[in-house]
């Protein structure tokens, strides 16, 4: 089963989910806004994806916390602050891929029709 880690506001999220409704591929949607990650789920994220990968150094949060200046533990950080996690995160079968990612999404849709 796919999982899309993501907001309802989130463009990328919306374009992940349409991308994955269009195959005729189901997906958990799992809502940033409602739900925090646990520490193992992101640890598992963090096996696929490189910790400094996940923090959406673009976003607003970033720049208004000012993260550009400091030293950090992303995973502590996104922990504290999901905010900076880089959306979406679509997992499948133990992958993960962090952000606008079709190519990858193409992958996943491939092993779930496998």
């Amino acid at each position: 089963m796919i999982q899309i880690i993501g907001s309802k506001k989130c463009r990328a999220t919306k374009k992940a989910k349409r991308f994955f409704s269009e195959r005729g591929i189901g997906f958990q949607d799992f809502d940033l806004k409602t739900h925090r990650l646990s520490p193992g789920e992101l640890s598992n994220i963090a096996k696929s994806v490189p910790p400094e990968e996940l923090i959406d150094s673009d976003g607003d949060f970033y720049r208004k916390a000012g993260y550009q200046w400091r030293e950090y533990d992303p995973l502590e950080e996104i922990l504290e602050h999901p905010e900076l996690l880089k959306t979406p995160v679509v997992r499948a079968a133990g992958s993960a891929v962090c952000g606008d990612a079709p190519n990858v999404w193409s992958e996943f849709v491939r092993r779930e029709k496998g």
